[in-house]
């Protein structure tokens, strides 16, 4: 799976969370869904993304919680 096709699924994700008018809850569920529902391969690419471009192309609330689920030894 391309990075593109990651970004875009991240992203869409976030799309769906971001009405939420609670931005830590918000931030919060897009952080579980990518733990919960992406295959450990899946979140290690995007985790390398995100370690070397610092999260290009990911739109706020999903980089906010990327960089939660960088912090998580759970990844």
């Amino acid at each position: 799976m391309s990075n593109q096709h990651l970004l875009e699924m991240a992203n869409d994700i976030g799309a769906y969370f971001v009405s939420d008018k609670n931005h830590a809850r918000a931030r919060d569920a897009v952080h579980q869904h990518l733990r919960r529902f992406w295959e450990p391969r899946m979140r290690q690419k995007l985790l390398a993304h995100f370690a070397l471009t610092g999260g290009a192309g990911l739109d706020p609330l999903v980089l906010e919680a990327v960089a939660e689920l960088a912090k998580d030894p759970a990844s």
